[in-house]
């Protein structure tokens, strides 16, 4: 575990925040990196408007970043003008909207989380082979709806220990795939039951949460009994922080508040944060890191930063195949237009452009 602490000039007083507890790993997961590095070189690529199926990602921040650059959000792919470009969402979609979209637009990119995918090649594959799914997830979810619609005959949507209970008769072939963005809390008891349930039910090789949802939950547990407050931030229609959220207060924190934003906080009447002791701060897998720094540097903690890491992350997902090559060729036109060689790959650099300055270059 490495702590690193940074000093701070800010002057006592007694009801101020004497230390903020920040928590590593946080905010953007690989599929976000991703996913919003794509919509970047869309809207560069394209003129406006460009056209996304649902929320890129799940955080009111990034939405409206990208709306006040001519990207226009949709819940059904015949809203989109023929002919115009389309970005399909980092949740998933269901395969009559990816044909959908590619009868459609003129461009489409699929900036779906390879996690998901993986659940999806698991729901396609079990009931190609005659099983019946258990599906952990949340109702109304994007995701849960792009997973349940690969072959929806074959699914049955569960969220609780009851609704296990209510199953009917499954048979022998029963296979148990869930919604990545659960915290393990969410789908232990639920699997548990349907084990019991269903005792020789199908489990994949490897567990379909997401590693940055789980890496993101440890780093909590570890953080919150030692705080007197904890700020979660993240956007109220993210599953995964809100999944931090109820976190955070069953392990051991009293005071436990989410926030989109620093200016969310709550105030006291001078204008100073209303919070006191040591405070932890974490995000939710959608929400920039530039939205951390303004929390931390508004709680102006008095004896500075301790950074609390529970294991590092070094997953990169590479953007679309058919955006690189778009991309590239356009780099390509560019530079012999101005009498210049090729530049080379203009995404060679991708891994090491984090996410959140590329989305605040855009700003």
């Amino acid at each position: 575990m490495d702590h690193l602490t940074t000093s701070s000039q800010t002057p006592a007083r007694p009801d101020s925040v004497d230390l903020v507890l920040l928590a590593d790993p946080r905010g953007f997961c690989a599929g976000v990196e991703m996913a919003i590095k794509a919509l970047t070189w869309m809207v560069r690529a394209f003129e406006p408007p460009v056209y996304c199926y649902h929320e890129i990602v799940h955080n009111r921040i990034v939405v409206e970043r990208f709306e006040e650059l001519g990207v226009v959000f949709v819940d059904d792919v015949d809203e989109v003008p023929r002919g115009r470009p389309i970005m399909l969402s980092a949740h998933g979609s269901a395969p009559e909207v990816v044909a959908a979209a590619r009868e459609r637009g003129s461009f489409v990119v699929d900036a779906v989380c390879p996690l998901v995918t993986k659940v999806h090649h698991e729901v396609r594959s079990r009931a190609d082979k005659g099983y019946t799914i258990v599906y952990i997830g949340h109702d109304g979810h994007e995701e849960a709806v792009g997973t349940m619609a690969v072959a929806p005959e074959a699914v049955h949507r569960v969220e609780s220990v009851g609704d296990v209970a209510a199953l009917p008769d499954l048979g022998d072939r029963v296979a148990l795939l869930a919604q990545t963005t659960l915290s393990h809390r969410e789908w232990a008891a639920v699997a548990d039951a349907a084990h019991e349930r269903f005792p020789e039910i199908w489990t994949p090789g490897r567990s379909d949460l997401c590693f940055a949802t789980t890496n993101r939950q440890a780093a909590l547990v570890e953080l919150a009994p030692r705080c007197d407050a904890v700020v979660v931030i993240g956007s109220a229609n993210s599953s995964n922080t809100l999944a931090l959220e109820r976190l955070a207060r069953e392990s051991g924190c009293v005071r436990v508040l989410r926030v989109n934003s620093a200016e969310e906080l709550p105030r006291r009447a001078d204008g100073s944060v209303d919070l006191h002791g040591t405070v932890g701060v974490t995000a939710g897998a959608s929400a920039p890191e530039e939205l951390v720094e303004d929390v931390v540097r508004a709680l102006a903690p008095r004896d500075g930063v301790e950074h609390l890491r529970v294991v590092d992350e070094d997953e990169y997902f590479p953007p679309p195949r058919n955006l690189r090559e778009l991309v590239t060729v356009i780099d390509r036109f560019a530079s012999l237009g101005l009498g210049a060689p090729p530049t080379g790959s203009p995404t060679a650099g991708d891994r090491d452009l984090p996410a959140s300055v590329a989305l605040r270059a855009l700003a």
